[in-house]
């Protein structure tokens, strides 16, 4: 038996903004945008073989609680990329601060915060 994880749904605050930085960031684009559940709307942004759902309820939503405390909670997506340094720059380029740095087995990684607050790994693995 085999399995692809195809996508991951994530509630954001503003789902064109969000996709217009995973396109500048990792090369993204945006697969389909359209109603959603519970009045909402969503926007489906990746490559043609996955890709992440940004969802936005109909009114502002609450802030999540310490993700590392709860259970269920999203602690992090990562991201595997083939230029770490380009994408590091890139994540700067869209306001966003690289922190916690690590180059060890399997591979170099960084992890950055996005306007929602939720954590992305960008990881490069060494081949």
């Amino acid at each position: 038996m085999s399995a692809i994880l195809e996508h991951a749904n994530v509630t954001v605050s503003n789902p064109e903004a969000t996709a217009e930085w995973m396109a500048q960031v990792f090369g993204w684009h945006t697969r389909w945008s359209g109603p959603s559940i519970n009045g909402g709307r969503s926007l489906h942004v990746g490559n043609a073989n996955s890709y992440l759902a940004l969802y936005a309820p109909p009114s502002a939503p609450g802030e999540a609680p310490e993700s590392y405390q709860t259970t269920g909670g999203l602690n992090h997506l990562a991201v595997v990329v083939d230029n770490l340094d380009a994408t590091e720059a890139a994540v700067k380029a869209a306001g966003f601060t690289p922190k916690n740095h690590g180059d060890y087995e399997p591979g170099r990684r960084f992890y950055f915060h996005d306007a929602d607050g939720i954590e992305y790994e960008a990881v490069q693995y060494d081949d």
